[in-house]
């Protein structure tokens, strides 16, 4: 009696199996047809058809190139010109003042030309460090507790005891080459370091822009 249920337990999963089977080979079949790529089962690609392309018959475009800056629109000035020039019309923070470049055209600039040469690095010769990199806001460590880091800065001038507001004028009155600030960039001090060459000799700077003659103020 036990062997005929083993009988049919056991026939019963071996026609389970072979039903399986079975309708897997079927569902294969009917996608991928009698294949082993089953190239069939591929979502096929919806594509656009392509017109004809026309060959092109227009000329190329020609760009135009941004037209160079004029060489009469550029002012080259020494640097301790630049600054005499704008101490001498009243070390004004934002109105413009005139000076002759090195080509003799009468050129305008504002204070915002100038200030570069305190704050940049690398400009009076290969590796000089820039004026505030000494002479900095942090007057307790500043070298004569002078700031030419910005316009209140400079105009505060040096020597400024406990923080105060005004110290030695650097600026000459509106005498340049009279001023402080004239010496210690044009002459050398070699026991001051960052002084011990003329820092200004021979540096020419792009600053400002030429006026038209129409604009040039007349000298007196």
């Amino acid at each position: 009696m036990k062997d005929d249920v083993r009988k049919y337990i056991y026939g019963a999963l071996v026609v389970f199996v072979i039903g399986l089977l079975a309708w897997a080979g079927l569902v294969y079949v009917n996608a991928c047809g009698m294949t082993l790529t089953c190239l069939r089962g591929q979502t096929p690609v919806q594509g656009t058809p392509i017109p004809t392309l026309i060959p092109a018959t227009l000329p190329a475009l020609e760009m135009e190139s941004a037209p160079a800056a004029s060489d009469s629109d550029t002012c080259r000035v020494a640097a301790q010109d630049l600054i005499g020039a704008w101490v001498e019309a009243g070390s004004s923070e934002t109105e413009a003042f005139q000076f002759q470049d090195a080509n003799g055209k009468t050129c305008e600039a504002t204070f915002e030309d100038v200030r570069p040469l305190f704050v940049n690095s690398n400009l009076w010769y290969s590796g000089s460090l820039a004026c505030t990199s000494c002479h900095s806001v942090d007057l307790a460590v500043s070298p004569a507790q002078l700031d030419l880091s910005s316009y209140d800065g400079i105009l505060a001038g040096s020597r400024r005891a406990d923080d105060a507001p005004k110290g030695t004028d650097i600026l000459g009155g509106g005498d340049w080459k009279s001023s402080l600030l004239y010496q210690f960039i044009t002459e050398s001090h070699p026991d001051i370091p960052g002084h011990d060459a003329a820092l200004l000799s021979g540096l020419t700077v792009s600053a400002g822009t030429s006026l038209p003659e129409a604009n040039v103020t007349p000298t007196p």
